[in-house]
């Protein structure tokens, strides 16, 4: 009960700021001209409509979920709700989480942002290139990594298997690796499932819920408060992303959200989760890579447009039809993954 007692919390404070902070920071992204830059090659020709709505708007749930996060703590602390575990060494572990998860989402985002920047102030189309992004989001991933691993995290539940442990030299390699593309998939997924008007924003709004349920289940509230705050700051940010939107998140706040993700399954000790949790995530990923080995190997494609919801797009179906099938879809991982995360742990 005190768990839900501060989601609920979390997630209304993340969604007033977020909302609130739309009236002052779209029309300051108006004024620096940081509008979106619609490149009719990785999208429907149709999308050049969007041309000039303003980008970074990702900032906005960035603010409201991180103060959330902490006004809700204190709020927690105030009224004696406990936000960590009674164990000295559990508590321990979950503040590490806590912190370096969050920085993780930050310097995710920091990159992101530079790469908005460029394209949109130093007008260079296509941002930073694909190395100048993976060697920093490799780097942050590794600092992550090893923030737990020195903590004593080196064990990850399997989905229906149980606790599995990586303590040994070999096993801590299998960490490291499996992290890596566990983190990086999930940063750039989420960043190919921005594509059109609410969709991401609308996906991973059932993400955050669900993991404030899985939360509950695994019996921790810090992760619930961040599910929550997730959720919350979602739903102000689609106040004003909503079809048609009056901003875009950019890569500022796909990546801050992929690696919030990312942090929230590596939380409660599952990272196999998003696979479930994060289906449309793995479903756009995934399309993106048969459509390029596709066109590599065979030289024709499977879909009209890659990823997928260009494909659906191109199929004739509206923004807001597949922001309602997808967020559906994303529904229904969520439901997946809390029956895995309960039965793992039952």
């Amino acid at each position: 009960m005190k768990l839900l007692t501060a989601a609920l919390i979390s997630a209304v404070i993340a969604f007033v700021l977020t909302a609130v902070l739309g009236r002052v920071l779209i029309p300051a992204l108006h004024k620096l001209k940081f509008g979106q830059n619609i490149l009719t090659d990785i999208g429907p020709s149709w999308h050049a409509k969007k041309q000039g709505t303003p980008t970074m708007g990702g900032l906005m749930f960035i603010i409201g979920i991180t103060v959330s996060v902490i006004l809700t703590a204190l709020l927690c602390k105030a009224f004696s709700i406990p936000v960590f575990s009674d164990d000295e060494n559990i508590r321990s572990l979950e503040i590490v989480k806590l912190i370096s998860g969050f920085l993780l989402a930050i310097c995710s985002a920091m990159i992101g942002f530079a790469d908005d920047y460029i394209k949109v102030v130093k007008k260079r189309n296509l941002g930073l290139t694909e190395i100048q992004k993976t060697i920093p989001q490799l780097l942050v991933i590794a600092g992550y990594l090893a923030s737990l691993t020195i903590a004593g995290n080196t064990s990850m539940l399997i989905p229906l298997i149980g606790r599995v442990s990586f303590d040994t030299v070999p096993g801590l390699i299998f960490y490291y690796v499996f992290g890596a593309c566990a983190i990086y998939g999930t940063i750039n997924a989420v960043n190919f499932t921005d594509g059109l008007d609410g969709l991401c924003a609308g996906v991973t709004l059932p993400v955050g819920v669900s993991f404030v349920v899985m939360a509950a289940i695994y019996k921790t509230t810090s992760v619930g408060i961040i599910g929550a705050a997730l959720a919350g700051g979602l739903a102000g940010y689609l106040i004003w992303n909503h079809y048609p939107a009056k901003v875009m998140m950019g890569d500022t706040g796909s990546n801050f959200l992929g690696g919030l993700v990312a942090a929230l399954a590596y939380a409660i000790d599952c990272p196999l989760i998003i696979l479930a949790v994060g289906i449309i995530y793995v479903i756009e990923a995934m399309s993106d890579v048969i459509q390029i080995g596709s066109i590599k190997i065979r030289h024709k494609k499977v879909f009209k447009m890659a990823p997928i919801h260009h494909h659906f797009e191109m199929s004739g179906w509206n923004e807001k039809k597949i922001d309602v099938v997808f967020s559906l879809i994303s529904v229904a991982g969520g439901a997946t993954a809390i029956l895995l995360m309960y039965f793992t742990v039952k």
